[in-house]
């Protein structure tokens, strides 16, 4: 399931990989390995001249701090947050007025936070009001705060509040209700409209030290695909001008333990194909339309009927708690409760707007396609912030996540980033030369050991030649052939070492072993590509092959109606899918049945609608080459995902060879396969991306010039155009030979890779040089 949601999101338009647990992929670590940054000014902006140490009013950072998330952590009842609060973009600059001649008052700082969220979040049947300070956190770590700013207008002395009181608890999330209000708390400053000329470009700023978001999230948007575009000369988002075509992803999660996505969801709440449009909230300015008090005429006496309940106070004001008349200082939207809710307004839910009183809905999304509870940023057409933004006054299930000083239960760890990522190592054979890739953390210093037997190591490289810079990776090219490589990080440059809690990384990160050739008990267990079918597409066609002795049982599955759920347009409506050894058909299948269901939970492919037309098997196996063309019942045409998952992973037989051939087109239409290696050790694989070579088999409309590149997460490990202009050339011949693949034409542009992989999912994208189409065949061969 993991690889699969990566490879989703990969191809229409979204970078992290999202688990099976929603609640614990959707942490955004990609970047979590490099130091946090801030423009301390417009000028440095413009000449991309950031800072990794700083200090201004009660923001300090006297030594650097890794950006984002620590870790993640889980156990039946709570997921486990370990976060600096520090974003992954570059943070920054901040003014105090629209016309930046005054510094904001503070700069951020590493807050150390730890918190955790329930697991199964509840419908509260007493709604809590949202506090001052963090309400939740943003899959990067950052924090989220409520549509306040704390301060409120004074009715005696005829003014709002001031900063001077301070700007809401700073930390983590506070479990007390409502928070406090500098002023009358009455009329209640709206954040976005009062402090909205002090965030920086991506929308975000500081209450003391602690850097939050109150309201639409563009830079995080951004790193999702979210319909969000970047100048990088001005270094400013911006909302796309083009229509939105995919749901947005989960940005965040709230105290109550439900998601928080973007501002575009499916246009009907229990239709996955129903498209997607912008989200619309129930509120609206009280400016006499929809049945409003126009505040404009009537002038600010009165409360809406959520503010009233909120604030335990009757619609009906006294005079001595009136706000100001509305004017060019007091404006319209100034405050919160110059907002009405259309629900209490005689106005209904799904039918006038789409969220509720807390602005949530209930709802299929992709991570949860049979429905949850959801908040929904909210803006307008432009991207500006639209009231209530994020959320309403209360939570809508029960705020039981908090933030806390220590976990006191068993937990079990899902992800240890920053500082203490765990090392991936990656062993390219290039010529008579090996060149080493490895996941890296900025100011760490590396030691680089060969073995032949995977037990006694060897120095191959000075550590001090191995200090990474800027993080993300490091590479080391040797012409030391060995068995085994192996990397360990020795030492960090100082740090700010709050919210660590003692994972460093510095000899508590396990080193990576990693072969030339195939060790230990790695082998594939996932292979899916996703594919058209009709039209120009023709029929994709794929394959695999066992070896071993034995039987063993196998998933292989044509997935159409089912990619819906992870906004998937044009699907498949009927595929039919069957699996042939030579002539010989071993199974079929034209809708999926019921009882597959727990192997294909066991397996780790994700859960199919009950009653779809979606496809699939499990068929008991024994040594051979088997394959599975895929056409349509209906006679349609559409996208579908072809999936073989090795569903006993106990026998003694193990995939050796996999292939799809499909057309190639460009943009979405690229062939993307990806593959899971599971178990300890390495597999050293042979990639290729056959096209020019496909004609002499009789193959027509092959792609002329296929160059492929293989990816972990969204980090390239390698890439190729012409296998027959590469430094390996005689070598990818020569394994090809040992591994039964057809010889490729001497001097053809068809591409190819050989590579080590350690345990994980990747994705190889196949697509033509210069934007050409055509049809390809990829395959994965393992090499002994």
């Amino acid at each position: 399931m993991k690889f699969l949601i990566f490879f989703l999101t990969f191809l229409f338009g979204a970078c992290p990989a999202f688990a099976a647990d929603a609640q614990l992929g959707s942490w955004q670590t990609g970047n979590s390995r490099r130091y946090a940054r801030v423009y301390e000014s417009d000028a440095a902006k413009a000449t991309g001249t950031s800072i990794t140490t700083w200090s201004r009013g009660a923001g300090t950072q006297s030594s650097p701090s890794y950006a984002g998330v620590i870790q993640v952590s889980y156990s039946a009842n709570w997921v486990y947050l370990r976060t600096t609060g520090l974003g992954y973009h570059v943070m920054g600059p901040w003014y105090a007025n629209a016309s930046h001649t005054q510094n904001f008052p503070n700069f951020p700082a590493n807050q150390g936070v730890l918190v955790r969220f329930p697991r199964v979040p509840m419908v509260a049947t007493t709604r809590t009001l949202t506090p001052g300070g963090p309400i939740g956190y943003f899959v990067d770590g950052v924090a989220v705060f409520d549509n306040r700013d704390t301060f409120s207008y004074t009715n005696a002395s005829a003014a709002d509040a001031g900063p001077g009181g301070g700007g809401g608890a700073p930390g983590g999330m506070p479990p007390g209700p409502g928070g406090g209000s500098f002023g009358d708390g009455v009329w209640n400053r709206d954040a976005y409209v009062n402090e909205g000329m002090t965030f920086d470009p991506a929308f975000a700023h500081q209450a003391g030290s602690n850097y939050h978001y109150h309201a639409n999230t563009p830079v995080l948007r951004y790193q999702f695909g979210d319909h969000v575009d970047y100048n990088a000369n001005t270094k400013t988002y911006t909302e796309s001008t083009t229509t939105a075509t995919a749901h947005s992803p989960i940005l965040g999660w709230m105290a109550d333990g439900y998601p928080v996505y973007g501002p575009y969801g499916y246009a009907s709440p229990m239709n996955a194909s129903s498209g997607v449009r912008r989200m619309i909230p129930g509120y609206v300015k009280r400016d006499g339309t929809n049945g409003t008090t126009n505040l404009n005429t009537a002038g600010r006496t009165t409360l809406p009927d959520w503010a009233a309940r909120a604030q335990n106070r009757s619609v009906t004001l006294t005079s001595n708690v009136y706000g100001p008349a509305v004017s060019s200082t007091y404006v319209l939207g100034h405050y919160l409760e110059d907002y009405d809710y259309l629900g209490n307004l005689g106005k209904t839910q799904g039918t006038d707007f789409d969220l509720n009183e807390c602005n949530v809905r209930f709802c299929l999304t992709p991570e949860f396609p049979n429905g949850t509870y959801a908040y929904f940023m909210t803006i307008e057409a432009d991207g500006t912030p639209k009231f209530p933004y994020i959320i309403g006054r209360w939570f809508y299930g029960a705020p039981t996540g908090t933030s806390i000083t220590a976990i006191t239960e068993s937990v079990t760890e899902y992800v240890r980033v920053s500082q203490a990522s765990a090392i991936q190592l990656v062993a390219t054979r290039s010529g008579a030369s090996v060149i080493l890739e490895w996941t890296s953390v900025e100011g760490a210093t590396y030691k680089m050991e060969t073995s032949t037997d995977g037990t006694t190591w060897s120095n191959l490289a000075n550590a001090a030649a191995l200090t990474s810079s800027g993080g993300e990776t490091t590479n080391h090219s040797t012409a030391t052939l060995a068995t085994y490589y192996r990397v360990t990080l020795t030492a960090l440059a100082t740090y700010d070492t709050r919210g660590a809690a003692g994972i460093s990384g510095v000899g508590n990160t396990a080193a990576s072993g990693i072969s030339l050739g195939s060790t230990g008990t790695a082998r594939l267990t996932n292979i899916a590509t996703r594919v058209e079918l009709g039209g120009r597409a023709g029929t994709p066609i794929s394959g695999f092959v066992l070896n071993g002795t034995g039987t063993k049982s196998m998933l292989v599955r044509a997935v159409g109606p089912g990619l819906a759920p992870f906004g998937v347009t044009a699907v498949l409506a009927d595929p039919r899918l069957s699996l042939l050894s030579g002539a010989a058909t071993v199974a079929s299948n034209d809708n999926w049945l019921s009882t597959d269901a727990a192997t294909m939970a066991a397996s780790g492919a994700f859960a199919l609608t009950a009653g779809s037309k979606d496809a699939a098997f499990v068929a008991p196996l024994s040594a051979g080459a088997y394959t599975a063309p895929m056409t349509a019942s209906d006679g349609g045409s559409g996208v579908a995902l072809l999936e073989v998952y090795d569903a006993a992973s106990s026998s003694q037989l193990s995939v050796v060879n996999a292939s799809t051939r499909a057309y190639v087109g460009t943009d979405a239409s690229v062939l993307i396969p990806g593959f899971t290696v599971s178990g300890a050790g390495s597999l050293r694989l042979l990639i290729r991306a056959v096209g020019p070579s496909l004609a002499k088999f009789g193959v027509s409309d092959t792609l002329a010039d296929p160059t492929i590149t293989l990816y972990r997460n969204s980090s390239v490990l390698a890439s190729n155009d012409n296998w027959s202009s590469g430094t390996n050339t005689l070598e990818i011949a020569s394994v090809s030979a040992a591994v039964g693949a057809f010889a490729l034409n001497t001097n053809s542009k068809d591409a190819a890779l050989l590579v080590s992989l350690a345990e994980g999912s990747y994705t190889a994208v196949v697509s033509g040089v210069g934007s050409t189409t055509g049809t390809a065949l990829v395959e994965l061969y393992v090499v002994p």
